[in-house]
């Protein structure tokens, strides 16, 4: 050993040099075998809680990385050691990144593990607030790196307020470059903030209708009621005209039908009540009206309106199919006829019509009409 100290390699004995060496192996050396140890049985007493907590410090703490803390360990490594200015600044901004980088991955991941986590319960009890914890998870990551940059560059001996004075100035560049981008990130912000809708909802927009699978920063997509995926800008879905039927408790039914011409006054007078004794009839409806509405060059128009009270699509479509059958049978006690597509033509003229009858390729009867006095 004392070879090793009488030998001096830039100002340092080779003890010295050896010294900082041998830490700087142990801190990476020993971070790197005990981490994964340590991070199973942690890992393992946390599954056994129904704190999310433990989870979270389990998940950022397997984000440690052996190379970051020998960085790290640069600072302690170089106090006994005489060495040149512009290295010893070099080595402390290496360390101090290092450092910034470790706190950053092991905040990061903490975060993002509680986010997660409360994103999945969310989307199992309440998928409502699952897009907010999403865009919280984004807008987290970004705040906190922000912040560790510009701590890091302040200790670095950078002028922090001259730097933020130029970012703002090569931000609105950057903004009008990627308006659009931009235009989609805080429209996303907006639909988590007002929530016009949320991830599984049934909406409809421009005629496209869908389940809300999820929201992005950029884009929402949505699974059609055929299957396939369809994917909106953000920033179109602010500007368009969006029907939400997630919070439909009623829904109010209008339908018509038509009567044949030559039904009887009688008779049409008695159906909007028998129509009303129909509705009525069904569970879940509340009528509104029934009316004999119209007469026009089809037939006998007649309008009825009701609700049902509850907003279940299949139960409406059994309802309304029971009021038909029931229309159906009723109209046969009446004796009316619903109306069918018909046309009449009435031929009118001063003089006589002559009618001919020609016999056709095989024998069979053909009519034709000629005026008197063709030839």
């Amino acid at each position: 050993m004392t070879d090793l100290q009488h030998i001096v390699i830039a100002s340092n004995s080779l003890r010295a040099w050896l010294g900082a060496l041998v830490w700087l192996l142990l801190v990476g050396g020993i971070s790197a075998a005990i981490k994964p140890w340590l991070v199973k049985r942690l890992g393992a007493m946390a599954a056994r809680t129904p704190s999310r907590w433990d989870d979270a410090l389990v998940h950022a703490l397997d984000g440690t990385r052996a190379w970051l803390l020998a960085l790290v360990a640069l600072l302690p490594a170089m106090e006994p050691l005489q060495l040149a200015g512009d290295l010893r600044r070099w080595l402390e901004g290496a360390a101090s990144v290092a450092l910034a980088l470790q706190l950053g991955l092991w905040t990061g991941r903490f975060i993002d593990k509680l986010i997660t986590q409360s994103r999945e319960s969310a989307m199992r009890n309440d998928p409502e607030t699952a897009t907010g914890l999403a865009a919280m998870s984004f807008i987290a990551r970004f705040v906190l790196w922000s912040l560790l940059l510009l701590l890091l560059l302040d200790n670095l001996g950078f002028n922090v307020s001259t730097l933020l004075a130029g970012l703002g100035v090569g931000g609105i560049a950057v903004g009008l470059a990627l308006q659009n981008i931009l235009g989609d990130l805080f429209s996303s912000l907006s639909i988590v903030l007002d929530k016009p809708f949320q991830i599984g909802h049934f909406v409809v927009i421009d005629g496209f209708s869908g389940t809300v699978e999820n929201i992005g920063l950029k884009t929402t997509r949505i699974r059609s009621l055929s299957g396939e995926l369809l994917v909106f800008s953000n920033t179109d879905l602010t500007k368009a005209r969006l029907r939400n039927y997630r919070h439909m408790q009623e829904r109010r039914i209008v339908f018509g039908f038509t009567l044949r011409y030559g039904t009887p006054a009688e008779v049409a007078e008695q159906v909007p009540g028998r129509v009303r004794d129909i509705v009525q009839s069904k569970a879940q409806t509340r009528l509104d009206r029934a009316h004999f509405k119209e007469i026009t060059d089809s037939g006998l128009n007649f309008e009825v309106v009701y609700w049902m009270t509850t907003a279940d699509y299949t139960v409406y479509m059994d309802t309304q199919q029971s009021i038909n059958l029931d229309l159906m049978r009723c109209f046969d006690q009446l004796g009316a006829e619903f109306a069918r597509p018909a046309r009449s033509v009435e031929l009118r003229t001063s003089e006589p019509v002559q009618v001919a009858w020609l016999g056709g390729p095989q024998g069979a009867p053909r009519a034709a009409a000629e005026p008197a006095g063709a030839p």
